[in-house]
């Protein structure tokens, strides 16, 4: 298995520095550095409402949400860490559209701003259904530094699968 499978899109020299922090054992101590403690977003009303608030910022003007979960179902059946659904369903002569988004719960005990960063991800869908330009200009609208924490996350499952995280469950929410 590749261990560093989440930065496969990264150049060799990126790849090769976050492996000399692999082997070395500093990459927790790297993530922990940046982002010293997590988010306080526990439930699935705290995540909607959580999430609701950047909506309203950014996206007031966007289709409303019905449904904001965190779902333990995501990673092993998507291989992601969100999703966005848009249902449509006819009633009468009417169309009924449901937005909702479910995040993993993998990302119950992570930092804040790599909560944000997926969540302003699926909140980019809205308005843009394909990962491309413009979709990539709505999410650094909504957060700056959305490719920082973007690759942060990626360095964080990279810990994740070397079993050395340094958010787990078993660790103190923030550093001693």
């Amino acid at each position: 298995m590749n261990p560093l499978k989440y930065l496969s899109g990264y150049s060799p020299d990126i790849q090769q520095q976050v492996q000399q922090h692999l082997d070395a054992g500093t990459l927790p101590k790297l993530l922990l550095k940046r982002h010293p403690v997590i988010h306080s977003v526990r439930s699935d009303k705290a995540l909607y409402d959580y999430t609701q608030a950047i909506k309203n910022q950014f996206l007031r003007q966007s289709s409303p949400l019905s449904k904001v979960i965190f779902d333990d179902k995501i990673n092993i059946s998507h291989h992601a860490l969100g999703l966005h659904s848009y249902v449509a369903r006819v009633q009468g002569n009417k169309i009924k559209a449901k937005n909702e988004i479910r995040i993993s719960s993998r990302l119950k005990r992570v930092p804040e701003p790599l909560l944000r960063m997926v969540v302003v991800h699926e909140l980019a869908h809205l308005k843009e259904k394909d990962h491309n330009k413009a979709f990539y200009n709505l999410c650094t609208h909504m957060e700056p530094d959305y490719h920082q924490f973007e690759f942060d996350l990626r360095l964080l499952l990279t810990c994740i699968d070397a079993n050395i995280s340094p958010y787990s469950a078993d660790k103190a929410d923030t550093l001693p």
